[in-house]
């Protein structure tokens, strides 16, 4: 693979001195050509060179001088999302977004509330009627081009994260952690296409939560798919 590195623009935070967990690892999964699960083992630093080195078992590690910020190992991603709501419907749950009421971190990349347009993705995940599910609509905007006229994959991995977190965590307080994410993109979604993103909570143990999301466009056709796991701070 040979030296690599990697430094994430101060505009793609989660929490204000770190990275968006969802970016992070797309970033980072886009460097092998497999579904891989990306495991954050501390939060990586904003406008810093962070080395690429990949072990003799092909672990790709991040690492920021001696310490290592995240895991990159091969995976497989068995998932199948429920059937997503219309985007009628997704719009509808978006004004009940909990970030609106309470939000710990309201200057992330993804579903900040104080991101203006143009400059966060602004997907705000709100439950839907009758459902276990929360939803919010997409539109990318022409910063997330890739240069063909479609969303760069890191924003689509960035797109199914927090919508996972406020699945698992259904109030929104608290300063809960992405630990892995693993996803799998089927095709990439248009600049200013209307999509739908989805997230949905699979199990918890103890302060550890698995959530799904999952992305589909205009059409309702499924675009991406991700599994998270998301880790509640002690008391």
């Amino acid at each position: 693979m040979g030296n690599l590195t990697l430094t994430i623009s101060k505009r793609f935070c989660g929490p204000p001195t770190s990275s968006n967990g969802g970016y992070f690892c797309g970033l980072v999964s886009a460097l092998s050509r497999d579904v891989r699960t990306v495991r954050m083992t501390r939060p990586p630093p904003l406008d810093t060179s962070l080395d690429v080195v990949e072990q003799p078992d092909g672990v790709l590690a991040i690492r920021h001088g001696e310490v290592v910020v995240g895991l990159s190992r091969p995976a497989t991603l068995k998932l199948e999302p429920p059937v997503p709501p219309s985007y009628v419907e997704s719009l509808d749950a978006s004004l009940h977004y909990a970030g609106f009421k309470e939000h710990p971190y309201p200057t992330c990349f993804v579903c900040g509330t104080q991101r203006t347009r143009g400059d966060g993705m602004r997907v705000f995940a709100g439950p839907v009627a009758g459902r276990e599910i929360v939803a919010a609509p997409w539109v990318p905007d022409a910063s997330l081009d890739a240069g063909d006229g479609k969303v760069r994959p890191e924003f689509m991995f960035a797109a199914m994260d927090c919508p996972g977190c406020f699945a698992a965590n259904k109030s929104g307080r608290g300063l809960w952690l992405l630990g892995e994410f693993t996803a799998h993109i089927d095709r990439r979604v248009h600049i200013d296409e209307p999509c739908r993103v989805i997230g949905w909570h699979i199990s918890s143990s103890r302060r550890k939560h698995e959530a799904g999301t999952a992305l589909f466009d205009e059409e309702g056709e499924l675009c991406s798919r991700a599994k998270a796991v998301w880790i509640e701070p002690a008391a």
